[in-house]
């Protein structure tokens, strides 16, 4: 039990408050590992259309509309009745979608204790012509700045901005890479219309 303990407060100091306060949504999930057991539970259980988890050897377990600390409370001590002193750790899984100029934007699932680096690098890193110091996130239709130069170079958490389960991560292109791309549709426009004139003339 003094294990078991002893993990619970490790976890609390890898997940702060404002990660065990916030709530999972639909889509959500929750990463189980397993220390002292060997029966196959560790991994990752997601929340299904009617709030529930599904988890091994213990049924179903509410999760949505309930902090996440309380879900993980619940799952700790269903296993903890089960088995004798498990040692587990119980981490969220918020969805969140990582868009732009990364090479491989989509939808991604992080604990909130991951890095803004670790994210884009999640989604293949970015591209050549990505502005990271331009870096904002969505939450629904409202556009939330950051300052993403600051927490690149601190290597500030996820959790530390404010991003929370359906949030969009969006880095934008560099602003020149708009204008040569415009340069080179003017340039070619220009071409055929020289063309154009040309043959015309003659």
């Amino acid at each position: 039990m003094r294990k078991s303990i002893e993990l619970i407060l490790l976890l609390g100091i890898c997940f702060p408050l404002v990660v065990m306060a916030q709530q999972l949504n639909i889509g959500d999930g929750v990463r189980i590992t397993f220390f002292n057991i060997s029966d196959p539970i560790s991994g990752d259980y997601f929340i299904q259309a009617d709030g529930y988890i599904q988890l091994p050897y213990i049924g179903l377990v509410e999760a949505t509309a309930r902090n996440f600390e309380d879900v993980r409370q619940e799952i700790v001590t269903k296993y903890d009745s089960l088995y004798r002193n498990p040692e587990l750790t119980v981490q969220p899984l918020f969805k969140i979608s990582i868009l732009g100029e990364v090479k491989s934007p989509g939808l991604y699932y992080v604990t909130g204790v991951e890095k803004l680096s670790d994210v884009i690098a999640m989604a293949g890193g970015e591209t050549s012509d990505a502005n990271l110091e331009k870096i904002y996130f969505t939450r629904g239709e409202k556009r939330i700045n950051i300052n993403a130069q600051d927490i690149l170079e601190k290597g500030r958490k996820l959790q530390e901005i404010g991003l929370k389960s359906g949030d969009r991560i969006y880095v934008p292109r560099k602003w020149w890479v708009g204008v040569r791309n415009a340069s080179v549709i003017i340039s070619a426009a220009t071409i055929i219309l020289v063309t154009i004139i040309t043959v015309s003339t003659r």
